[in-house]
């Protein structure tokens, strides 16, 4: 009886049936998880302000040698508003996801990256990409920011003051009893330069800047100047000699003017062409007509005149040129800057990412007095109501209208431009 009560389960056993190696393959798969999605601010097209939008994107893959930020903070800068329009050299295919500058913290490290660690506050620099809720970056081009310094505030000194102290001390040569002369005085650059000149003793900073203005920055500007008049008379009346050094972001007939105000020994650099953009849109014909407007100046008559004409770009420094050592060093001495308490961020106002074609439409119609910062945490402002009377007579259509207009939620068109992104990077 024993034995025949062990062996019954053993028959038991036996009769179940068989399974198939694909089905047993099959049951312990299990169901494929979606990719984590992340919003960042997409150019779709170049143009106005409806190219720029805010969509859901897969959730960037990080490399080696590179560094993933969780974003706290975005710069906005001119150099936006010109790849919007198309007016930069050598842009990426669109769409394409924007911006130039951020801060944050590291969330993970690829592989052969050694002086990051998860955790860490920093601010980097990307060649794009950095309007988003995660950003990778190369490591070389990601800066430890002090301790104290929020992330608002890194976003507003990274590149501002680094464009600001490389004009001012490495190609303006400034020095005590100098004279300065800066463009564009109320802008984010503008005021860098105008803090940054103020660490050198006896030190006269002339400001270009629009008349509404004047009242806002005339604790910072020595003598302000209105964009517009005849200020180069201006700066002869109070200056007859002419002044050491003319920052330029504007260029154009603006160069002629400049230039024209050099003491012997003085130096003119160029930094921006901001004038090409006139328009919500480029126009071919302001591009052109800027560059015509710029008087040819030969090296003999520099050579007799005692002058030196100078130019920078960032952009192409740190990605075409090597540079990234060098901006490295120039971060540095920055941040030391701000610890010692030189320098102090101007800030003119902080918005949601989903509300950038207005922060851009400000920045276009200079209307900010420092810088504007970009915060993905931040809630959008609220969009005006429909009227009821549009409602009634055909509110399905109106809704249905919006969301072909407005492709934020739209995973498909996101999926596919974000297709088209990858494969144009």
């Amino acid at each position: 009886m024993s034995d025949q009560q062990d062996a019954k389960p053993t028959e038991e056993k036996a009769e179940q049936p068989e399974v198939s190696a694909e089905e047993n393959e099959t049951a312990d798969k299990t169901p494929e998880q979606p990719p984590k999605e992340m919003r960042a601010v997409v150019l779709t097209g170049f143009g106005g302000l409806k190219s720029v939008k805010v969509l859901k994107k897969p959730e960037p893959t990080l490399g080696e040698g590179e560094i993933l930020i969780r974003v706290k903070a975005c710069g906005l800068n001119f150099q936006d508003l010109m790849v919007r329009q198309g007016a930069i050299d050598s842009p990426p295919k669109t769409p394409f996801t924007m911006g130039f500058e951020c801060a944050g913290e590291v969330e993970e490290i690829g592989e052969g990256v050694t002086d990051f660690k998860v955790g860490d506050r920093v601010v980097a620099l990307p060649e794009y990409r950095a309007w988003a809720e995660l950003v990778i970056v190369p490591s070389r081009y990601v800066y430890h920011i002090p301790a104290e310094l929020s992330y608002l505030d890194a976003a507003a000194i990274a590149m501002n003051y680094l464009v600001a102290y490389i004009l001012l001390f490495e190609l303006g040569g400034l020095a005590p009893g100098k004279s300065v002369l800066v463009h564009s005085a109320g802008g984010g650059v503008g005021q860098a330069v105008a803090q940054l000149s103020k660490t050198v003793s006896d030190v006269t900073v002339f400001g270009v800047a629009s008349k509404n203005k004047h009242e806002a920055l005339k604790a910072s500007i020595d003598h302000l100047l209105e964009r517009g008049s005849d200020y180069a008379s201006e700066v002869r009346k109070l200056s007859p000699e002419g002044v050491d050094i003319v920052l330029d972001c504007l260029c154009g007939d603006e160069c002629n003017r400049g230039y024209s105000l050099l003491k012997p020994m003085g130096r003119y650099i160029l930094y921006g062409s901001s004038n090409v953009v006139t328009g919500e849109t480029k126009s071919f014909f302001s591009v052109a007509r800027s560059w015509w407007q710029v008087d040819k100046v030969s090296p003999i008559k520099l050579f007799d005149e005692n002058k030196t004409l100078s130019g920078f770009n960032l952009r192409h420094l740190m990605y075409q040129q090597n540079g990234a050592p060098y901006i490295k060093r120039i971060m540095e001495s920055v941040f030391s800057l701000w610890k010692d308490g030189k320098i102090k961020p101007v800030v003119d106002s902080t918005w949601a990412l989903e509300d950038v074609p207005e922060a851009m439409q400000k920045m276009h119609d200079r209307k900010n007095i420092g810088k504007i910062v970009l915060d993905p945490e931040m809630e959008p402002k609220p969009k005006p109501a429909t009227p009821a009377k549009g409602k009634a007579k055909g509110g399905d259509k109106e809704e249905k209208k919006k969301e072909e207009e407005n492709p934020g939620n739209d995973t498909e068109q996101a999926a596919a431009e974000t297709k088209e992104e990858k494969n144009s990077s």
